[in-house]
């Protein structure tokens, strides 16, 4: 098997687990355990369990919240390209008014400097994390800097425009919904790696 063919058998892997996962912890809810106890299973808090695997109402029309945004995951790994590959400009434009009146594209280059000044280098980043948070569509993705890691998270309007965006250090994100880092790296330890 060549290299391209086990990482689509890595990735078939990666979505039936995904896929068993969500199978296993509704019929844990129906059968009347709490996110308490499956936050402690998976290793995280009740609120980072039911945000990762729960069917919150909206209780302004009783149904399942669904992301607004679909494809606010790609979106925001889109923006962590411009950023890491110094296009502003391209950055800026997919902010909504309100962020884009707050934040032109030289004061996006300055955040991004400061975040370098303070860890080093951009080097990746993990899998993002999509939620919807009433009207909005978070997207969470870690970023693994040379020295140091950050949060992106990234709001999103019904309109598919930036309405957020932050770059958390990990200790301000204790429970994010389906990802979980390491939070302790000592200096012969890689870069955390992310988990489901």
């Amino acid at each position: 098997m060549g290299t391209l063919e086990a990482i689509g058998l890595a990735q078939a892997i990666v979505r039936g687990a995904e896929e068993g996962l969500a199978m296993t912890v509704a019929g844990a809810r129906d059968s009347g355990h709490t996110w308490a106890e499956i936050g402690q299973v998976l290793g995280t808090s009740r609120q980072a369990a039911f945000q990762r695997s729960g069917r919150p109402l909206d209780p302004r029309t009783g149904r399942p919240m669904e992301p607004a945004v679909a494809d606010a995951g790609d979106r925001a790994l889109a923006l962590v390209g411009h950023l890491a590959s110094g296009r502003w400009a391209a950055a800026w434009q997919t902010f909504g008014p309100a962020v884009a009146a707050r934040l032109d594209a030289a004061g996006l280059a300055a955040a991004w400097a400061q975040l370098a000044g303070m860890i080093g280098r951009y080097e990746r980043h993990g899998r993002p994390s999509v939620y919807q948070a009433g009207d909005y569509t978070i997207a969470d993705i870690p970023l693994f800097f040379e020295a140091g890691d950050r949060m992106e998270r990234v709001s999103y309007g019904r309109d598919g425009q930036v309405a957020g965006l932050f770059f958390l250090p990990p200790a301000m994100v204790e429970d994010r919904p389906g990802v979980l880092v390491r939070r302790a790296i000592t200096p012969n330890e890689p870069h955390p790696e992310e988990t489901s």
